[in-house]
């Protein structure tokens, strides 16, 4: 008995232990033995029969076709969704690929989606107070020069003027007192990212080409504009929104973009609750497991978003398994799962088929004929359902009375 339920009757754990069921389930099992206090030993073999018997019925029939099965369970709901662009979960601001691009873009576990972006949960006073959830959000969203004042050019002298306002200044950089610091920090940075070198006077920061170009003088202010000054390069917007959650009502932040990784460091954010779209990146940050429960619950809302939430969601766990099991993220497809298949007819039947019977052929490989399209292919019964099972009839008499004799080869 685990140190959580020792108090639990020895009787009822060796009545439990009996029907061998999963840790979770009898854990489950405990529990509700300890909400409903002095529960005899006929109820226990009660409450432990009836879930053994959901159990049990939940489980896959022997030899059935789970594969098969999976497929047509999202392929076919997979024919009635749209090729648009949706909003993201009613935040107009924000726009996402939804619909059958975006289940493409989670089966082919392709490295970038073409909408990333997070779902960010913030923890204490900064999901409570709009002025500290803003902090958070100035350490995400890129800054860039437009945001902070005015860019002009002096073609005469060869000048570009940026004016800075100080009132954004302050507001962006909350924790720094003083707007000259911030100005200064400012033009410290202009200079780095663009090799030359600076005036500032007051919130007015000057700067001009080393030799006079007026193709170079557009050229720095092309390079101004993609400098970040503050924030994450790869989150060009983030959007707040007041939403009741399960912890109350408190502000949750959408960001167009994704990086995961430095995100989850910012102080405020909660990084137990905290998301991504891009399945890579929460793989790389969170691990395979991980990775896998991102592939089940982006891929339900993206079916769920469609109104085709009655797919079973043991067909997408299977599909999610399948990409994860060997401890990194694969496609299904010639360049992932299906193209790493033993049997070389199974490969041939997706794609490039003369290429994979050739190579077949060049190194000798042979087909043992144990999965369902290569059987199909060679017009053997395939190996599920009763295909899997070999009934082989004799005489009584010739048997010496002996009964039919059932095999599983």
């Amino acid at each position: 008995m685990t140190d959580d339920y020792a108090h639990v009757d020895d009787d009822i754990e060796a009545i439990v232990r009996d029907y061998n069921l999963p840790e979770s389930l009898r854990r489950r099992i405990y529990e509700t033995i300890e909400e409903r206090e002095g529960v005899t030993l006929e109820e226990a073999d009660e409450i432990a029969q009836a879930i053994s018997s959901r159990y049990e019925d939940s489980r896959v029939d022997a030899h059935d076709p789970v594969g098969t099965v999976s497929a047509q369970s999202i392929g076919e709901p997979g024919t009635q969704m749209t090729m648009n662009t949706f909003h993201y979960a009613g935040v107009a601001e924000i726009d996402v690929t939804q619909g059958l691009p975006r289940l493409i873009e989670l089966v082919d576990a392709r490295k970038t989606p073409d909408t990333p972006m997070m779902t960010v949960y913030l923890e204490d006073e900064y999901a409570e107070k709009r002025e500290r959830a803003h902090e958070v959000v100035w350490q995400m969203e890129a800054t860039k020069i437009l945001a902070l004042g005015d860019i002009s050019t002096n073609v005469a002298d060869m000048i570009v003027q940026v004016d800075l306002n100080d009132e954004t200044l302050a507001e962006r950089w909350p924790t720094v007192d003083d707007v000259d610091v911030v100005a200064e920090e400012i033009a410290e940075t202009i200079e780095d990212a663009l090799g030359v070198d600076t005036r500032r006077e007051g919130m007015l920061v000057e700067f001009g080409p080393d030799e006079p170009s007026y193709r170079r003088l557009l050229q720095l202010v092309g390079e101004l504009r993609e400098i970040v000054f503050k924030g994450l390069e790869d989150i060009s917007r983030v959007v707040i929104r007041k939403e009741e959650t399960d912890d109350g009502e408190e502000f949750v932040l959408y960001t167009e973009g994704s990086a995961f990784g430095d995100v989850l460091t910012i102080e405020g954010v909660d990084a137990s609750r905290s998301t991504s779209n891009n399945i890579h990146e929460v793989y790389r940050n969170l691990g395979v497991e991980a990775a896998r429960e991102t592939i089940i619950n982006e891929t339900m809302e993206t079916l769920r978003e469609q109104g085709l939430d009655d797919v079973n969601i043991r067909h997408l766990m299977l599909v999610a398994d399948i990409m994860t099991n060997r401890g990194e993220i694969e496609s299904i497809g010639r360049h992932g799962i299906s193209g790493s298949k033993d049997s070389v007819l199974a490969r041939a039947a997706f794609e490039v088929t003369v290429n994979h019977l050739l190579d077949g052929a060049v190194h000798g490989e042979e087909d043992d004929l144990d999965g369902v399209i290569e059987n199909v292919i060679v017009g053997k019964p395939v190996s599920i359902g009763t295909g899997d099972v070999d009934l082989r009839m004799g005489s009584i008499e010739a048997d010496g009375g002996a009964e039919p004799e059932l095999s599983d080869d």
